[in-house]
């Protein structure tokens, strides 16, 4: 049985793999034309990822999922020790590319490579973290949560409005939405905001 919490994680993460991959698709075409992107747009991206995946989406998965997987097993404990680390250093990370990108943005060309490599840091660091709670702690989750846990988590998932999955966004994000759904090339799966 699949639940709601491990279907909203993986409904979020493919969100966010498209985005993340986006942003590297759009660097390319730009690198490739020899212009500049729309810093505005960058900018929309990588705070979305700062305040969704970053914020709340983290931050449930360390003080809800995690607990309960070290209550019920000592098998993910040391696995989940990393995903706490690759939490708290997310954050410092995602602050480098949106400085790397200020730096882009201010200085130009000179500054086009060191945000294009921060960007590739970060994207790669971030789809390998994914990767890992998807082909580990996932699985682990269904086999070893009981159904009370189970609805906890579900009803912490479910308060989660990450409008790039198809919720309704808050109304404080919807411009913020708009621009980068906009933004993003409708081949990744994202496609135009209406």
């Amino acid at each position: 049985m699949v639940h709601t919490t491990t279907k909203i994680i993986r409904e979020e993460h493919a969100a966010l793999s498209a985005m993340l991959r986006s942003i590297l698709l759009l660097l390319a075409q730009h690198r490739r034309q020899g212009t500049l992107p729309d810093f505005g747009a960058l900018r929309a991206m990588l705070f979305y990822v700062d305040e969704f995946p970053e914020k709340r989406h983290h931050r449930k998965e360390t003080e809800l999922l995690f607990p309960k997987l070290r209550a019920r097993t000592p098998l993910s404990r040391e696995l989940l020790d990393r995903l706490d680390d690759d939490h708290a250093r997310g954050e410092r990370k995602i602050r480098e590319v949106e400085h790397a990108l200020l730096g882009f943005e201010m200085i130009g060309e000179p500054r086009r490579h060191a945000f294009e490599q921060a960007a590739e840091r970060y994207v790669d660091f971030y789809l390998a973290h994914m990767a890992m709670e998807e082909r580990e702690i996932l699985p682990l989750a269904e086999r070893v949560l009981t159904d009370d846990d189970w609805a906890d988590l579900d009803e912490a998932f479910r308060a989660n409005r990450d409008p790039l999955t198809g919720c309704e966004p808050e109304a404080d994000y919807r411009a913020l939405f708009t621009r980068i759904v906009n933004a993003v090339p409708a081949p990744i799966g994202l496609g135009a905001a209406s």
